[in-house]
C-alpha cells in the first residue's frame, strides 16, 4: 500500500495563496502515477495536477487553479501544488490519491484507477 502524507492546508484570507505538498512512498511497480483532487459540497470531485512516470505532468480539463511541481526519487515522490489568488471557491477538502500501476496519462484515468488515498487536508478561505 503507498503512504501518502498530506500537508499545507489551512485557513487562508482571499487573494492569498497557499501550498500543498503530497508525499507518497510505498511503490513496489516501476510504472505509478499520483494526483491532486478536491471536494466541495454538492459536487463531484474534480481532478486539478497528476504526475505519471511515463508522461509527466498533467492538467485536468477545466482546472484552472494549481501550479504542480514535482520532486522525485528514488522510492519517493513529492507533488507540491501551488495556488495563488485563492477565492471562497477553493474552499475544499484536497486529497492526494496514487496509482501503484498505471504511468501513463493520469488525467484520462478514472478515479478508481488511484487505489490508494491519503486522508485529505482543509483548505479554507475566508476573512
Amino acid at each position: 500500500q503507498v503512504q501518502l502524507v498530506e500537508s499545507g492546508g489551512g485557513l487562508v484570507q482571499p487573494g492569498g495563496s497557499i501550498r500543498l505538498s503530497c508525499e507518497a512512498s510505498g511503490f513496489v511497480e516501476d510504472e505509478y502515477a499520483v494526483a491532486w483532487f478536491r471536494e466541495v459540497p454538492g459536487k463531484a470531485r474534480e481532478g486539478l495536477a497528476c504526475f505519471s512516470t511515463r508522461i509527466g505532468v498533467e492538467y485536468y480539463e477545466g482546472s484552472g487553479q494549481g501550479r504542480l511541481t514535482v520532486d522525485k526519487g528514488k522510492s519517493t515522490v513529492t507533488l507540491h501544488l501551488q495556488m495563488n489568488d485563492l477565492d471562497a471557491a477553493d474552499s475544499a477538502v484536497y486529497y492526494c490519491e496514487a496509482s501503484d500501476e498505471w504511468g501513463f496519462s493520469c488525467r484520462a484515468i478514472q478515479e478508481s484507477m488511484y487505489e490508494d488515498w491519503g486522508p485529505g487536508v482543509q483548505v479554507t478561505v475566508s476573512s
